[in-house]
């Protein structure tokens, strides 16, 4: 079952998994030392980012490692764009009120 990336996003615990990815490769076991709970959960958490394709598996030798998809990120970046240019025109105009602000107040 293929899901959306918004789904991956959407739990703080796979955020964090891809915080952790995105500085370096990991194993499984590696990832679920910096969590507070089983194994079995980081590894629902892992096969539900690598269904959204958000991250892959690379083996080497017995060990499987998990990478960031950085091209599926882009999705993500490209949806918050729209936004981006939102808060960016708004800032704008709340720059541009408070300097004339100042200026009246001089």
């Amino acid at each position: 079952m293929r899901r959306d990336i918004f789904q991956a996003v959407a739990d703080p615990t796979r955020r964090a998994i891809i915080a952790l990815i995105a500085l370096q490769a990991m194993t499984p076991n590696a990832i679920a030392e910096h969590f507070d709970t089983t194994r079995q959960a980081i590894s629902k958490h892992l096969k539900v980012l690598t269904e959204c394709e958000l991250v892959k598996q690379e083996h080497q030798g017995r060990e499987i490692y998990y990478l960031l998809e950085i091209d599926k990120m882009k999705e993500i970046d490209k949806w918050l764009e729209q936004f981006r240019k939102i808060w960016e025109t708004r800032f704008l105009q709340l720059d541009n009120l408070l300097s004339t602000l100042k200026r009246q107040q001089k």
